[in-house]
């Protein structure tokens, strides 16, 4: 799984460098880091993404929400260069997807749904692969991951196995493995899937965090609507691979009733119950992902 997810990234022509200063640049210049047109991915006849149009604040939290299937995943691997969309046009930190991908990957750290840390290697060694991949100058490798373990909360458990965390460290692990190489932009995508609630409020406190002192541009998927509620600065809900509505969380529910809860502005825009699943090991985690990226 470990070496899947760095081919599917293709960091072995090292593609993901320390930030670009033109991508520091051009997110500096502009209100929106994160901005779709028209974007649409077929597979056959079938459509998973049909026309999306959205704008992401820089330096804000924001959240695609949806049912299984509605096309979430999809629109996050086409925007870290996963996938090529279909048609349409999307940049990130001021670089198009599809002309500019090299620059799209310096710019953002992605946290996929699947377990992209190796159990078999600790935490600290972890960062150590990671910050080679990310081309980052061999001085600075071991200081920068003693950093991260420290900012993420797992300074006492750098050198303690993977498949020995608990399902919300290694969450927080693969966050800091995400922010190695200090992007702009980070992808979680369903950042607390299978993990039981005492954990997923630490990656809350970490998301959080990001945005507050660093001032990190996050886009996010998620399928709590008590996450999205907590987290997010604006939100927009998939269906059926179109934007079905988009705003802030307390603008949506006051649309809907003054005593409206995000769980009523989902339900009635969609119709649909989300699924969730709170497991708490590494074993229960890697098998509560690999179900969700299969229905996402």
């Amino acid at each position: 799984m470990f070496f899947g997810l760095l081919m599917s990234l293709d960091l072995t022509n090292s593609i993901l460098q320390p930030v670009h200063p033109r991508a520091e640049a051009r997110v500096a210049a502009a209100d929106v880091t994160i901005e779709l047109r028209g974007l649409s991915k077929r597979f056959g006849t079938a459509v998973a993404v049909d026309r999306l149009d959205l704008q992401v604040t820089t330096g804000s939290v924001f959240g695609l929400l949806g049912p299984n299937g509605a096309g979430k995943t999809t629109t996050v691997k086409m925007l870290t260069t996963l996938l090529p969309p279909t048609s349409g046009t999307a940049h990130v930190a001021g670089f198009d997807i599809e002309r500019q991908p090299v620059d799209v990957r310096r710019s953002i750290g992605y946290v996929p749904q699947f377990i992209s840390a190796d159990g078999a290697l600790t935490g600290y060694e972890n960062l150590l692969v990671f910050a080679k991949l990310y081309g980052i100058p061999r001085a600075q490798c071991r200081p920068r991951a003693e950093e991260m373990l420290r900012y993420v909360g797992l300074a006492d458990q750098g050198n303690m196995r993977v498949q020995k965390y608990s399902g919300g460290m290694i969450r927080r692990l693969e966050v800091a493995l995400a922010l190695l190489h200090q992007p702009p932009v980070l992808f979680l995508d369903e950042p607390t899937v299978g993990l039981d609630p005492r954990a997923r409020q630490s990656v809350w406190a970490q998301i959080l965090r990001l945005r507050e002192e660093l001032g990190m541009t996050v886009l996010m998927t998620t399928h709590h609507m008590e996450e999205a509620d907590a987290l997010c600065d604006q939100i927009a809900i998939m269906h059926r691979g179109r934007i079905v509505v988009a705003g802030s969380p307390d603008a949506l529910k006051q649309g809907i009733a003054p005593d409206a809860s995000l769980d009523d502005v989902f339900l009635h825009y969609t119709g649909d119950v989300m699924e969730t699943e709170e497991p708490g090991d590494y074993k229960d985690a890697a098998r509560a992902r690999s179900k969700a990226q299969r229905l996402g």
